[in-house]
């Protein structure tokens, strides 16, 4: 599921994750908890303001984010 995400970029995009879009919302960010880097890129997991949990996944080929909330053991979005 494509996404939009607003990043801070310095020497590389994406450097930081600031906000991003989720249900037609813009949902700003709180902390970068962990970053990591795969094949197709860099991904993200951030907390919002609101205390929600989301990975982001940003594919270089297709210049694309995913944007996917993070589920507990109880299946609820934390």
């Amino acid at each position: 599921m494509g996404g939009t995400v607003e990043c801070y970029a310095g020497h590389r995009y994406p450097e930081r994750p600031r906000a991003f879009r989720w249900e037609g919302k813009r949902v700003a960010v709180e902390e970068i908890e962990h970053s990591w880097r795969t094949p197709a890129g860099l991904v993200f997991r951030v907390r919002a303001v609101d205390g929600r949990r989301f990975t982001l996944a940003y594919d270089e080929a297709d210049d694309d984010w995913d944007v996917q909330p993070v589920h507990g053991a109880s299946g609820q979005v934390t």
